[in-house]
């Protein structure tokens, strides 16, 4: 009889210590029909048409300030992009990928006979610790928790506007 005990409540544990640990998350609330990041302010924004639904604080590449011109070069993208595709084994957590490099960005990436990069991500924290404030290497970083929303609100195809 003890056994059963024992067996019955390890299961309730582990029943218990799964629940609502899925960093997938269901979303039923107003579209987001784009996405503002103020960069001078490490804000992102996402909006419905005019209404903003939520705001984030956000960390940027480890030379934040200015336009990504090449590959290494340390600085988030400015400019109007797109979701472009995303990647629920990120090793960020979960990720939402920025159109970065349009045409002209490859244009003037060729220019100086470089390469313009590209892998720009909306992307979580992933457990790293993070010793100062802008790290990544041109994305866009948010709290593993808020990825999780923010993965679930914002649909492939969404617009995002990258201001200084």
């Amino acid at each position: 009889m003890w056994l059963i005990r024992f067996l019955a409540i390890v299961a309730m544990v582990f029943g218990l210590a799964s629940c609502g640990t899925s960093k997938f998350k269901t979303y039923n609330g107003p579209e987001v029909t784009s996405i503002q990041v103020h960069k001078t302010n490490r804000k992102m924004y996402l909006l419905h048409n005019d209404k903003v639904l939520k705001s984030y604080n956000i960390s940027l590449g480890f030379a934040p300030r200015g336009h990504k011109q090449v590959e290494g070069d340390g600085k988030t993208p400015e400019g109007t992009y797109f979701i472009d595709r995303r990647n629920p084994n990120s090793e960020f957590h979960l990720s939402l990928g920025i159109s970065y490099p349009n045409q002209a960005d490859r244009e003037r990436a060729a220019a100086m006979g470089k390469s313009p990069g590209g892998d720009i991500f909306i992307h979580g924290w992933s457990r790293k610790p993070v010793r100062q404030r802008d790290w990544t290497a041109g994305c866009i970083s948010v709290k593993d928790r808020e990825m999780e929303m923010i993965y679930a609100m914002v649909k492939d195809g969404t617009v995002i506007h990258i201001l200084p």
